[in-house]
């Protein structure tokens, strides 16, 4: 086993969720390693509890899934004992932090380097495939609100941080993973 640590970006709908699963699949068929799903989505209206369903149903059974919104690092904790690790996704793990703390950026901030820091001092110790799925938010234009700025910038950070530590690093579109480290 080996640590390795992808992280797969891309737009929305780009097929980012996909082509993490097919790499998962992939990684443990080789290795016959177990393999753990974290997710980050909160189903708080009915689309997002309909593409949670969605989600669900395209992952394998096997595969064992923990749904967690902000504490990455516990979640991770709790995926031990799999070979391969799949994080979907840093981008409503960041949006779920800005929510819970809307008039406080410093204090969100605070919180998701934490989390990050933790999730990354976790993964340094382990021999494990970890694969990062997170959207590129910042080829846009500039958002008109301040929320939205705070977002995109507070994204775009944590997906830096996240490239930096990877070990590998995808661009997807229209399903096309494009190797970028």
């Amino acid at each position: 086993m080996t640590r390795e640590l992808i992280l797969i970006l891309g737009g929305a709908r780009a097929g980012k969720s996909r082509f993490a699963q097919q790499l998962a699949q992939t990684k443990a068929d080789a290795t016959g390693a177990a393999v753990c799903f974290i997710a980050t989505a909160e189903a708080l209206d009915e689309d997002m509890q309909g593409r949670i369903l969605r989600h669900r149903a395209e992952r394998p059974p096997e595969w064992r899934t923990i749904e967690e919104p902000r504490a990455l690092a516990a979640a991770y904790a709790q995926a031990a004992e799999a070979g391969v690790v799949v994080v979907d996704c840093l981008t409503l793990l960041v949006s779920n932090w800005l929510l819970a703390m809307p008039h406080d950026e410093v204090q969100c901030l605070n919180a998701l380097e934490t989390t990050l820091a933790a999730f990354l001092q976790t993964f340094s110790r382990r021999e494990q495939t970890v694969i990062v799925v997170s959207n590129e938010v910042g080829l846009g234009i500039v958002p008109d609100n301040a929320l939205a700025r705070r977002y995109r910038d507070l994204l775009g950070n944590v997906n830096q941080s996240v490239a930096a530590a990877a070990t590998e690093v995808y661009f997807v579109v229209a399903g096309l993973p494009w190797r970028i480290k």
